[in-house]
């Protein structure tokens, strides 16, 4: 029994990788004609019909790239890195489900042992950038780490005020809490937190400070190239994926909606919510480092605490 059981779990695995990794090559495929279409000229058009298989040409690029490496780079936690990235990355998705009961793991903890999960994921970018011995890797590597310590802090409390609202951290039961009404509505102080965090989490625009090409030449990785470049690249991808998942979980009623299949609704939410992470790319520009700090410190922070001491105090009354 054990056997087999530990057999299911490695297939779900494999099976969840596997689908993770085809969504981050068309997700790129998504984003390339998307931002093309919001700025008057072509996407990917050349590869496959109406450019579909363009990841595969830019996988088989990557593939066959010369891997570099500078002469004087820490080369174990140089080629480590990246895969510390990665593995982080897919190993979150593990504990979100994407309707009842279609998950790997389901610990009574969810919600806690996805963000003690996705907070190490800055350890690949920090060590890429450091094992680099390159100044520039070496700021985005430590922007990086600034940005996500800032930015955490507001996400977690705007993520605590649901779990308090819901009186569980298990993502089952903070859908559940959502029959009646979504948590955005509900809550709208701490999904506007949330939300902005996430971007600052992913590092996409426009909080992507840490591959400013402008200072940084392109920031953590600017020394990577080939198959560990790509690692990186993908990473950031599947993070996306697994931020457009958690709002959908704990703001937009998770699969819950009506006819369709609960499947169906998660993936409308999350593919919704992607769009709008590609949109806000195409539309803002790049805020300045000591800007992004100040917005994290000063009004995220502050206005998260002041939203949990509020929904703290209104379920104690309650």
């Amino acid at each position: 029994m054990m056997a087999a059981a530990l057999a299911w779990i490695a297939l779900k695995s494999l099976i969840l990788i596997l689908v993770l990794l085809g969504g981050f090559a068309y997700i790129m495929v998504f984003e390339r004609k998307l931002l093309g279409w919001m700025q008057y000229r072509l996407g990917p058009n050349r590869v496959g019909p109406w450019g579909l298989l363009q990841p595969i040409a830019d996988g088989v690029k990557m593939f066959f790239k010369e891997d570099l490496m500078p002469r004087d780079a820490d080369p174990i936690v140089f080629h480590t890195a990246p895969m510390i990235a990665l593995a982080v990355a897919l190993l979150a998705y593990a504990l979100i489900p994407v309707a009842p009961g279609w998950a790997i793991a389901s610990p009574d903890a969810g919600m806690l042992t996805l963000l003690a999960i996705t907070s190490l994921g800055v350890y690949g970018i920090a060590l890429g950038g450091w094992a680099s011995q390159s100044k520039y890797a070496l700021l985005g590597s430590l922007r990086s780490t600034a940005q996500m310590v800032s930015y955490e802090l507001a996400m977690g409390m705007a993520a605590l005020s649901v779990m308090v609202v819901a009186g569980s951290v298990r993502f089952a039961d903070i859908v559940d809490a959502q029959a009646g009404l979504w948590n955005i509505v509900r809550m709208p102080v701490a999904f506007l937190v949330f939300f902005i965090a996430m971007f600052a989490e992913t590092n996409r625009t426009p909080f992507d400070l840490p591959e400013a090409e402008a200072e940084l030449v392109s920031g953590y990785n600017t020394e990577y190239s080939g198959m560990r470049f790509a690692m990186f690249y993908m990473a950031e991808y599947v993070n996306m994926i697994t931020a457009a998942s958690l709002i959908t979980l704990l703001f937009l009623g998770g699969w819950r909606g009506p006819w369709l299949p609960p499947v169906v609704w998660f993936l409308l939410k999350v593919v919704f919510l992607l769009f709008v992470f590609i949109w806000v790319r195409a539309t803002l520009p790049r805020l300045r480092y000591d800007r992004l700090m100040h917005f994290g410190w000063k009004v995220l922070l502050p206005a998260s605490a002041a939203n949990l001491v509020a929904y703290a105090a209104w379920v104690a009354l309650r």
